[in-house]
C-alpha cells in the first residue's frame, strides 16, 4: 500500500510540474504589464498632485479635476504660497521681462518702438495720458491676479477696453478733476495707473476708479479708523504679505503701488464671492452682514457716471420729451 501511495505521489508530481512552470511563464509575462500599469498610476498620482498644488493658474479642466480630488484648504495648508513664493525671488533679470511684458501691453506702439523693437507679441496698444506712468520700474501684480481663472470673474468686472483712447481718459480726468478739486497732474497719473493696472490684473480700469472714488475721493493720504489706507483704501496690516513684492508696508500709500493691491485683493474677493456685486460687499468689509450700507450701490452708479463719459458722442442717444430722435 506504501509503494502505491509513493507511485500516486510521484505521478501528482509529474502533473504539477507543467502546471507550475506555466504559472511561472505566466507570471513572468505579466510582470512587465504590472509594472507599465504601476508605473502610470504613479505618474497621474504626481500630476493630479501637481496640478492641486499649483492652484487656480489656469481655466483647464485637469486643474478643476485636481481641485476636486483635493480641497483647496488642504493645498493653502501644504504649500501656503504657491508658484509666488519663487516669483517673489526671481532674479532682476526675469522681473525685467515681466514687467517689459505689461509694458508692452498698456504702452502705445509708436512710442514702444522708439524704446525697443521687441515688442511686437503683445498686439494691445493703450495710450496714456501721462505716458511716464508706463515706464515706472513697478513690479506687475499679474503674477498673483493671473491665478484667479476668468471664468470665476463675473464679465461686468472685466476691461471692455473704454478707456483705451486718449478722449475717454481725458473726459474721465475731467470729471474728477472738477468733482473733487483735484491737481491735474495727479488725476492724470492715478487714471494712467488705473489703466496700466487694469491690464495688468485683467480687470476693468473703470471699476478700479469709481472703487477709487468712493473709497478715498482720491485721496491717497486717506485712512480710515480700522486702519485702511491709500486710494483704494487696503487694510495695510491684514495685507502685509503682498506689499512685500514692493518694499514692505511703508509705500501702502502710493497709487501705483496701492492700486495693484487693491486691485487684486478686489478681483480675489468678486471670484470669491460669485458676482462683481456681492464682491464689493467684500471689499467693504461687509460679508457676513445683511447689506451693505449701499455701498456696492455707490459703486455701480460711480460706475455708470465713467462708462457714460467713456462712450463716442456718436453713440450717444438724441431724446426729445422720452423720445429716441436717432433714425
Amino acid at each position: 500500500m506504501n509503494k502505491s501511495f509513493v507511485n500516486n505521489s510521484s505521478d501528482l508530481q509529474i502533473v504539477r510540474l507543467p502546471i507550475m512552470a506555466a504559472k511561472d511563464l505566466l507570471a513572468q509575462a505579466i510582470t512587465p504589464m504590472y509594472r507599465v500599469i504601476n508605473g502610470l498610476l504613479v505618474v497621474a498620482v504626481f500630476m493630479v498632485v501637481g496640478l492641486w498644488l499649483s492652484g487656480n493658474g489656469t481655466n483647464a479642466g485637469a486643474f478643476d479635476f485636481a481641485r476636486i480630488l483635493v480641497p483647496d484648504e488642504a493645498r493653502h495648508i501644504v504649500w501656503p504660497n504657491g508658484f509666488g513664493t519663487a516669483d517673489t525671488y526671481k532674479e532682476t533679470a526675469a522681473t525685467q521681462s515681466t514687467y517689459q511684458e505689461v509694458l508692452a501691453s498698456s504702452y502705445s506702439k509708436a512710442q514702444l518702438d522708439q524704446q525697443s523693437g521687441i515688442f511686437s507679441a503683445k498686439k494691445q496698444t493703450v495710450a496714456l495720458l501721462m505716458p511716464s506712468v508706463a515706464r515706472a520700474q513697478v513690479k506687475p501684480i499679474s503674477h498673483l491676479t493671473d491665478q484667479i481663472p476668468t471664468s470665476r470673474i463675473d464679465p461686468q468686472a472685466l476691461d471692455t477696453n473704454l478707456m483705451g483712447s486718449i478722449q475717454s481718459q481725458r473726459a474721465v480726468a475731467d470729471f474728477f478733476e472738477k468733482k473733487y478739486s483735484l491737481d491735474r497732474n495727479k488725476i492724470e497719473e492715478y487714471v494712467s495707473n488705473a489703466v496700466v493696472i487694469a491690464k495688468e490684473a485683467n480687470i476693468d480700469p473703470v471699476l478700479l476708479l469709481a472703487v477709487i472714488s468712493i473709497e478715498s475721493n482720491f485721496n491717497p493720504n486717506t485712512k480710515s479708523n480700522a486702519g485702511a489706507e491709500g486710494l483704494m483704501q487696503v487694510m495695510t496690516s491684514v495685507h502685509k504679505d503682498k506689499y512685500a513684492l514692493y518694499g514692505g508696508t511703508s509705500d501702502a500709500v502710493k497709487p501705483e503701488v496701492n492700486i495693484r493691491v487693491g486691485a487684486y485683493i478686489l478681483k480675489y474677493l468678486i471670484a470669491s464671492a460669485g458676482s462683481l456685486r456681492n464682491g464689493l460687499k467684500f471689499y467693504v468689509g461687509a460679508a457676513n452682514a445683511e447689506d451693505d450700507g449701499g455701498y456696492a450701490d455707490k459703486v455701480m452708479a460711480e460706475r455708470h457716471r465713467i462708462m457714460t463719459l467713456c462712450q463716442p458722442a456718436s453713440l450717444n442717444k438724441l431724446t426729445l420729451n422720452g423720445k429716441d430722435l436717432r433714425s
